[in-house]
């Protein structure tokens, strides 16, 4: 399955249609997901993830903050908002699905990893990610990834989760934190 592609962020869909696109490729890939593990990176990729483990009736769900793994941390410093890794199940050996929402230079998915293997040693580790946006700075590509997008360096999408639990995107005009 091919993603879409979008030249720019006015003809984007809603949260909500690129979350059923990568619900559906990942299921026709993993049609018995009971082997899989699922761990989403904080913030945006753990929301997702958490939907995703609920759809796919995955048990083995983890979460990742990659603020202290990142090769940027000198410079960037860390966020008010740091949360806990909580991976409560054996990383070894073990197909991880790692989910995050919008796949950019790649650094925040090659910190994931370096934490994870902190875990232990998966056998595969997969990578899915609601958008990519290009601009890759590391050799890193999602296999499941729901739409392309092409923005300004200038500018990042925060997914954005309400009470109710919808989903939503938004465009910052400020450098992209996401990686």
């Amino acid at each position: 399955m091919t993603p879409t592609s979008y030249p720019d962020f006015a003809s984007l869909p809603d949260a909500t249609s690129l979350y059923q696109s990568l619900l559906q490729h990942i299921r026709t890939q993993f049609p018995d997901p009971a082997s899989l593990a699922i761990i989403g990176i904080h913030s945006g990729g753990a929301w997702l993830a958490e939907r995703l483990a609920q759809d796919l009736q995955v048990e083995k769900l983890g979460f990742i903050d990659v603020s202290f793994y990142r090769d940027d941390y000198a410079a960037r410093g860390l966020h008010a908002d740091v949360k806990p890794s909580q991976i409560g199940f054996a990383v070894d050996a073990a197909t991880i699905l790692l989910v995050d929402d919008v796949l950019y230079t790649g650094r925040t998915t090659r910190a994931a990893i370096n934490e994870l293997f902190d875990y232990g040693r998966p056998a595969r580790i997969c990578l899915a990610a609601l958008l990519d946006r290009g601009g890759r700075e590391l050799p890193i590509a999602a296999d499941f990834v729901a739409a392309t997008v092409s923005l300004p360096d200038s500018q990042s999408l925060v997914l954005q989760r309400a009470a109710d639990g919808q989903l939503s995107l938004s465009l910052d005009s400020k450098p992209a934190d996401h990686a």
